[in-house]
């Protein structure tokens, strides 16, 4: 049996950076055709929710008030299209908190779109149940952190061209909207608040199928 002895040193390893999480692999992790797709989910449910404030508004009841939940329902599940696109094309950034800040936000919404569903199908009594009161809070604060997502997103620099910067115009829609309603109603915020969405989540939906390379 031969043996000798080298001297020759270790290769080091490739597979973990400095911080010991594995390196970012050049091969993408959602297809074009995907990231097409759920844009024109985001587009689809987006409009539908649209159509909805501007035929009704957002303070109403009975018929309406039903249509309006399962219309932003929705668009909910545009958001979860939305947020899956960030997630896969890591647009927040290669960090753990970046890739942390998605997942909470991706729970905040769930718990939205939970709210959305029980308070478009239940009937009246239960609409105005403690369970609801407290999901109800979620539709808020997912549309905050899905703010916070459109600024690190746009700091990060990891989406190209216009996919930098749209996310963070459609994810001020609440910051637009919501003092228009406080300081001069209904009617005003009804037009603004429809055609915010528009021209920020439908468009942004329009731009992930028209040009899915920018997410590289």
């Amino acid at each position: 049996m031969d043996a000798h002895i080298t001297t020759t040193p270790a290769k080091a390893r490739t597979d973990t950076t400095a911080s010991g999480e594995p390196p970012v692999s050049g091969k993408p992790l959602i297809s074009p055709g995907t990231i097409r797709v759920l844009g024109l989910t985001l587009t689809a449910g987006t409009l539908a929710w649209a159509t909805s404030i501007f035929l009704y508004g957002t303070q109403n009841t009975g018929f309406a008030e039903r249509f309006g939940d399962l219309t932003g329902l929705l668009f909910q599940g545009g958001v979860f299209a939305l947020l899956t696109v960030q997630a896969r094309t890591q647009a927040t950034g290669i960090t753990r908190v970046s890739r942390i800040m998605l997942r909470v936000e991706a729970v905040l919404l769930a718990l939205a779109s939970v709210w959305s569903l029980l308070h478009g199908v239940l009937p009246e009594p239960a609409q105005d149940g403690p369970l609801l009161a407290i999901l109800d809070l979620f539709w808020p604060l997912s549309m905050l952190g899905m703010m916070i997502i459109g600024v690190k997103l746009a700091v990060a620099g990891r989406w190209r061209g216009p996919l930098r910067w749209w996310p963070l115009i459609a994810e001020s829609w609440a910051v637009v909207t919501v003092p228009l309603f406080i300081v001069f109603g209904e009617q005003a915020s009804r037009w603004v608040g429809g055609t915010h969405l528009i021209i920020g989540y439908a468009t942004l939906g329009a731009l992930l199928t028209w040009r899915p390379q920018l997410t590289r």
